[in-house]
């Protein structure tokens, strides 16, 4: 591999963290009404004290965390706080700090999502190898349609019919939550168990929604593969049909599959916001949705600069592992 391809695509990742933090500071500053004044404006009012005196309280809220300075100025500042990883306070929960807001909802979203996603790859993958090869079952093959109307299903929208059925109807699940509320999450079996009964139903609308995206996608992969010249005369060598499906097919294939996994890894942090909604899952999407209704500038983006992070540096690490997944890759030039 050679350096120069190394810098080059570093200084990209550099540029990706740039704007991602150029217009994580300026679209949450676009949106109406200033979010300060409506916090103070339910304090007020839960309390039952008067709204008309909260102008001084506003001010010295504002000039508090640096919101009174000139945009230009608010600007530098988020820089400087970016680079020493202080993502400053949340407005709606002060003085919780937002690092903590995203520490404790991050190995939710990991859990469940990375769960989720990995499974998802691999039961798609190979399902979809299976039925693009021509030898495969006509069982498997049969279930194409299957396939195709689950990946066109959202997944929020398999997540409320899983609910009614499986947590209303039938009470097999818990309807939402993370954990139960005589329990606290700790490292032991039973909490393990717990955690993973809870998590079973927004798991499970993310793995069959998402299922047939992979498959079909892997499907088309192996599909336009088996056509290609190499397996032709891999064929005529009298290679074993295991060698010619593992090493032939779907190796070759795997390539654009890593590329989306990569991304979807990336997306990670993000969580699966509808979803975690829905079930009430304690994770980041349920604290980003939170964080929009609210006006939470810091809180939004923290999310979203971790969120971008995330995917730049997954497409860097992506693109210097290229070459092992497929050695007709090489970055030398001559």
């Amino acid at each position: 591999m050679h350096p120069s391809y190394v810098v080059s695509r570093f200084g990209l990742l550099l540029l990706i963290i740039w704007l991602a933090v150029s217009i994580n500071f300026v679209i949450p500053r676009l949106t109406p009404g200033d979010p300060i004044e409506q916090k103070l404006s339910q304090m007020l009012a839960s309390s039952g004290g008067p709204n008309s005196d909260i102008g001084p309280m506003v001010a010295e809220y504002r000039a508090r965390f640096g919101l009174d300075q000139p945009e230009w100025k608010q600007y530098l500042n988020y820089w400087n706080a970016t680079i020493h990883l202080d993502l400053g306070y949340s407005l709606q929960n002060f003085p919780e700090r937002v690092s903590d807001t995203i520490l404790s909802a991050l190995p939710w979203t990991i859990g469940l999502l990375g769960v989720s996603t990995l499974i998802s790859f691999t039961l798609g993958t190979l399902l979809g190898s299976i039925m693009a090869w021509p030898r495969s079952p006509g069982l498997v093959k049969a279930a194409v349609p299957v396939i195709m109307a689950l990946s066109a299903i959202p997944y929020f929208l398999l997540g409320v019919v899983l609910v009614f059925f499986l947590a209303i109807v039938w009470r097999l699940f818990p309807p939402a939550g993370g954990y139960s509320f005589d329990s606290s999450p700790e490292f032991s079996l039973r909490s393990i168990a717990i955690l993973g009964y809870y998590a079973t139903l927004p798991a499970l609308s993310i793995v069959l929604t998402s299922l047939g995206a992979w498959a079909l996608e892997m499907r088309g992969m192996m599909t336009t593969v088996l056509g290609e010249d190499y397996i032709t005369l891999a064929s005529a060598s009298g290679l074993k049909e295991k060698t010619l499906f593992l090493w032939y097919g779907i190796r070759t294939s795997l390539l654009p599959q890593f590329t989306s996994l990569a991304l979807s890894l990336g997306r990670l942090v993000s969580g699966a916001i509808l979803v975690e909604v829905i079930f009430a899952y304690p994770g980041m999407g349920l604290k980003l949705y939170q964080a929009i209704q609210t006006k939470d500038y810091f809180v939004i983006q923290g999310i979203v600069l971790v969120l971008t992070v995330s995917i730049g540096l997954s497409m860097f690490v992506l693109d210097l592992v290229y070459p092992l997944i497929d050695p007709r890759i090489s970055y030398r030039r001559g």
